[in-house]
Order: structure tokens, then C-alpha cells, then sequence
């Protein structure tokens, strides 16, 4: 099993007892109890049908054989005949009804999964990769689904049994007493496989999710691939994490294939001891010869369904498996826990952290005893170097992250006690790169807005400039691409501010994109910016000159404390930290900067170092 030791699992990940699993299971099938009587009525009337095929035929032959009628033979073979279309007809009844039901039952649990998943906070998705919870969600659904397929079939086949035993008993019941005798051995073979048959499906389905997550990325980032020339190697790498998932599928292959053998190897040594002493008791006079040929043919039919249901608790731990995996997808602990849900109401948007310690984990502290007041209305950059707490502020305020001491106040109201959806309607995020989702660009400023008309969405779009639609080859038709991929960086910001826009938020917080725009349009995205801005309270990342001078208030970070606060002019004139991030990253953006020689500009930006 060395090679299993290299699949990943979660930390949210738990064992459930085959009791809990069952009871959770059943609850899915509960609102459709109707339709479960009714399929279970079904596998009765297919059950007897199956029984009932070799008692007629059985029965018929020793009738012809004292008759010889020509006339009760064709009698007998329409019986038999229209057993085998009752069977059929009831076979496709049931059939039909359990795959509606299981497709229900996989669409709601999916379901369920999905809004768990959506529900989950972001830290949960920074832990865990995407491609293993979409595994979750998709592959182990289908595995038990098809595993409740095999759960009608057993019980079809229980039923049988039942039936064969009342046939056997009707033939000798010291024979039968020695065949129930025997059967429980297949039970205790089939149960030393069931731990082992559960291990290995686990593994099998964490290596799906291996797989599944290393063609996410392969895919996601095959421009950055291509970029370094990265193909083989991406391609070295998922032939690795296959070859993995191959090994750990062969071996539950093998575990589950071995089973049947062992069982059939135990149907033998039982039927084997059945004709020993059926033998004796045909010599001692016991049961006739034609009796005892008829049980022992009975015994044949009986034992396969018997083989099944031994068989079956083995492969019963893939569904549990699948189950257990998607349950704790859905049982998984939120981060962020509120102690309430009140409606929020109309949001001013002050902000005020009080005394605020947030970390990521034991080793990285971020925020310690954090004071910050943003007021209602008000603008406020964040600058400072990476790490220094600026994206923590602003997540704590979208409350995506749980913080572990003080109070985050909204409008004079703890955080905590608000209904989060409702909560979040009221912000306005723009991330550091913009995403579009598939569609036009109409489409995404109208995104969550479902009910903009056009006449809005394009006052929308063209309140922020409308030169920029002027680049777009149709307009606010134009098809973005998967991410926005058609679209250039600058583009994607002025789609994802108009959305803003539309949204109306109360509070706006942007963790301005990084990437070089041309003039033009950062003059446009600045326009965009202020217009969003406007009387509503807002956070921005800045990284930009024109963004940083454009807010009310400008607050330098390090290490997670303020040091500096105030206007560009006043920063600078204090010469500070500010100052000297402004010399650093800031000042080769500023006209000044823009219209300075080359060599001049290098040795302002280098603090008046001499360079060769």
C-alpha cells in the first residue's frame, strides 16, 4: 500500500458508522416511500415469478411423464412462456421506477452538496483545492448512485431466496436445515473483506479526486504552460498522479474481483456436501432419486442469489464510502460563525475595528489589537508592503475570515450578528483580477441584477465613459470568453466596475489589479473608480499613484499596525514610510517621473544612487 500514501486527504474529512450513514441515506429516500412500496411490491411479483419457473416445469415433467399428453405439454410451455413475459414486464416496472428514484435521490444529495459547498468561506476553498471538492460533488454522486442500483437488485434477490427456500423445504427439510447449515460461512467470508473493501474504495475515489484536480490546473493554466514551456512537464505530472490513481483502482479491482471466486469456491464445498448426504438419503430411502435431483437443481438457483447478497456487502462499501465523503463535504465546520441572523436594514457604512486580532493559523498573526474607523461615505487606501495586513482588513469586513478577538462594528452593530447573505448584498468587491463569467458583457454588469433592463444596463456602462464601449468589437454583446479572456486586463476593469455600479453597494472594497494598462484607459478607470466611490464608504488596495491620491485618507500599514494616516500631501511632507514607499513604487508613475530623462528618472527612483 505504499503508494497510497501519497494521496492527499482533509482535514474535514471523518468516518461515520455504517448505522449513521444508513440513517442518513434513508432520509433521502424517505419522501419517497409510495414509490419504495411500490417497487418493493414489484420485486415480490418478480421474485415469485423467478421461483415459481422451475416448480412449474419440474412439476410438469412428472405430470408428462404419467400422462404423455401432447396437449399439456403445449399447456405447460405457455406457462412457462407467460411466466417469462410477466417476469420481463415486471423486471422493466421496476427498473424503470428505481432509476427515476435513485436519479432524484443523486440530484437532491448533489444538490445539497453544491449549496454546502457555496456556503463554505473562503478560507475553506484557500485550504482545499477546488478539483477534490468538485470529485466530491460529481464522481462519488455517481458512485452512489450506482451502488442504490445494486441495493433493488439485492433486494430482488433476497426475495428469491426467500421464496427458494420455501421450494426446498417443500422437498426435504433435513437437506434444507443442512443448506442453512452451511450458508452463514459465505456471510463471514464476504465480512472479512467488507474493511478492506472500504479502505481501498476510499483510496480509489481520492485518487479520482487526484486526478481530477491535476487537469483542473493543467487546464486553467495552460497559457502560463505554454508561456514557460511547461507542456511536457504538466503532461509528466498527470501521467504520475495517473499511474497513482491506476495502481490504487487495480488493487480495489482485485480486492472486490477475489471475492467471487472465494464464495463460489464455499458454494461448491457446501453443494458438494449437499449430494454426499442427499446420496445417503436416497440409499436409506429417505427422498427419491427424482426428489433429490430436483433439490439439488434448486440448490444451484439458490445459491447464486445468496453468493449475491454476501457479495454485496463488500461492494456496499463503495457507495458507503462515496457517502461518507460527500457527508463530511457537507458536515464540514464553518470558520465564520455568526450568533445571529438580523436583517441588516439600510447600511451607512461605518466601520469600526476595536481592539481586532485575526491570524491565518498559530504561526502567521496578522492583526493585534487592531483599532481602525472608517466613517460613513469615507474613502480609505491601504498601502504598505506585502503581508502587512491590507487584504486581511478587507476580508474581514466582507467577512469571508473569522477573526479570534475584539469586535468588528458595522453602523454601531456587531458583525457577527447579521443574516450574511443579507449582509453581503449591501458590498461591492472587486478582487485583484477581475473575473467575468461566460457570457456578454451586458450579461456580467447585470450580474446579480437579474432584473436591469437594456435601456439600464447601457446608462450603466456608459456612465463610467462611454469611449470604452467603443472598443468592444459588438458593443455590450460582445462574447467576454472563459474569465474574460477575450477581453484586455483594463477592459475587464471597467466591466467589473460598471457591475459595481449596478449593484449600488453601501460599502465598496477593491484590491486594485496590479497589471499595466495603457494610459487611456487607466484615465477611464479612474474616472470609473470615482464615480463608484461617491458617497459610499470604500477600501481600496491601492497600487496605483492615481487611485492612492484620489481617496479621503490613505493609511500606511506594516506588520499589521498603522503607522502613518493622512492625506498624499501630508504623507509626504512628513517624509515617512509613505514617503518612502511613494519614491519606491509610486513616483515613476507621476507626471513628474513620466517626463524626467531616462537616467534621471533610474537615480530618482533609486534614491539618488550613482549608476554607471
Amino acid at each position: 500500500m505504499g503508494f497510497m500514501r501519497n494521496i492527499q486527504t482533509e482535514n474535514f474529512d471523518r468516518e461515520y458508522s455504517d448505522r449513521a450513514l444508513l440513517r442518513r441515506i434513508w432520509s433521502y429516500f424517505r419522501p419517497r416511500r409510495g414509490r419504495l412500496a411500490l417497487i418493493a411490491f414489484l420485486l415480490f411479483l418478480l421474485s415469485l415469478f423467478f421461483a415459481a419457473a422451475p416448480v412449474l416445469m419440474a412439476r410438469g415433467v412428472d405430470r408428462m411423464g404419467q400422462r404423455g399428453d401432447a396437449g399439456f405439454l403445449a399447456l405447460l410451455v405457455g406457462g412457462v412462456l407467460a411466466l417469462g413475459i410477466l417476469a420481463w414486464l415486471t423486471n422493466w416496472a421496476q427498473r424503470r421506477l428505481t432509476t427515476i428514484i435513485i436519479g432524484d435521490v443523486v440530484l437532491e444529495m448533489r444538490h445539497d452538496a453544491f449549496q454546502a459547498a457555496m456556503s463554505h468561506d473562503l478560507s475553506f476553498y484557500d485550504e482545499y483545492q477546488s478539483g477534490r471538492i468538485v470529485s466530491r460533488i460529481t464522481s462519488d454522486t455517481d458512485e452512489f448512485g450506482r451502488v442504490s442500483v445494486l441495493i433493488m437488485d439485492v433486494m430482488s434477490q433476497m426475495l428469491l431466496v426467500v421464496f427458494l427456500l420455501a421450494v426446498l423445504v417443500s422437498i426435504e427439510w433435513r437437506l434444507t436445515l443442512l443448506l442453512l447449515i452451511v450458508t452463514p460461512i459465505a456471510f463471514v467470508v464476504s465480512s472479512l473483506f467488507q474493511r478492506i473493501a472500504r479502505q481501498v474504495t476510499r483510496k480509489s475515489q481520492q485518487a479520482i479526486a487526484e486526478v481530477n484536480v491535476s487537469i483542473q490546473e493543467a487546464v486553467t493554466g495552460i497559457s502560463v504552460a505554454k508561456n514557460f514551456r511547461r507542456e511536457q512537464g504538466i503532461y509528466e505530472e498527470f501521467s504520475a498522479v495517473n499511474s497513482m490513481s491506476y495502481d490504487t483502482n487495480v488493487r480495489r479491482g482485485l480486492v472486490l474481483s477475489n471475492l467471487f471466486p472465494v464464495l463460489n469456491f464455499f458454494a461448491g464445498f457446501g453443494t458438494a456436501l449437499l449430494i454426499y448426504f442427499g446420496g445417503l438419503s436416497v440409499v436409506e430411502g429417505f427422498i427419491t432419486a427424482g426428489a433429490w435431483y430436483l433439490f439439488i437443481n434448486s440448490v444451484g438457483q439458490f445459491w447464486f442469489p445468496m453468493i449475491s447478497l454476501s457479495a454485496f456487502w463488500s461492494q456496499f462499501q463503495a457507495g458507503l464510502s462515496a457517502t461518507e465523503r460527500l457527508f463530511a463535504l457537507m458536515d464540514a465546520e464553518p470558520v465564520v460563525q455568526q450568533t445571529g441572523r438580523q436583517p441588516t436594514g439600510g447600511l451607512r457604512g461605518d466601520i469600526r475595528f476595536e481592539d481586532v486580532t485575526f491570524q491565518y493559523s498559530e504561526r502567521e498573526k496578522v492583526l493585534v489589537d487592531f483599532r481602525l474607523h472608517i466613517r460613513p461615505g469615507e474613502s480609505v487606501a491601504l498601502v504598505g508592503h506585502t503581508g502587512a495586513g491590507k487584504s486581511s482588513i478587507a476580508k474581514l469586513v466582507t467577512r469571508y475570515y473569522e477573526f479570534q478577538k475584539g469586535n468588528l462594528l458595522i453602523d454601531g452593530r456587531d458583525i457577527r450578528s447579521f443574516d450574511l447573505e443579507d449582509y453581503r448584498r449591501h458590498l461591492g468587491i472587486v478582487s485583484q483580477v477581475p473575473f467575468l463569467f461566460a457570457g456578454t458583457v451586458a450579461d456580467n454588469i447585470r450580474y446579480g441584477m437579474s432584473g436591469l433592463t437594456d435601456e439600464q444596463v447601457t446608462a450603466v456602462a456608459q456612465s463610467i465613459g462611454g469611449d470604452w464601449l467603443e472598443t468592444l468589437p459588438n458593443g455590450l454583446q460582445t462574447d467576454v470568453g472563459e474569465r474574460g479572456s477575450r477581453l484586455s486586463m483594463g477592459q475587464r476593469q471597467l466591466v467589473v466596475l460598471a457591475r459595481m455600479l449596478a449593484h449600488n453597494p453601501a460599502i465598496f472594497i477593491l484590491d486594485e489589479a496590479t497589471a499595466s494598462v495603457d494610459p487611456f484607459t487607466e484615465t477611464q478607470i479612474q474616472k470609473a473608480l470615482e464615480l463608484v466611490m461617491k458617497g459610499r464608504t470604500s477600501i481600496l488596495i491601492a497600487h496605483r499613484l492615481s487611485t492612492v491620491k484620489a481617496v479621503d485618507r490613505i493609511l500606511v500599514l506594516q506588520k499589521g499596525r498603522i503607522i502613518e494616516e493622512g492625506s498624499h500631501e501630508q504623507l509626504m511632507a512628513r517624509g515617512g514610510h509613505y514617503a518612502e514607499l511613494y519614491n519606491t513604487y509610486f513616483r515613476h508613475q507621476s507626471l513628474e517621473a513620466i517626463n524626467t530623462p531616462p537616467r534621471q528618472r533610474l537615480e530618482l527612483t533609486l534614491g539618488g544612487i550613482e549608476v554607471e
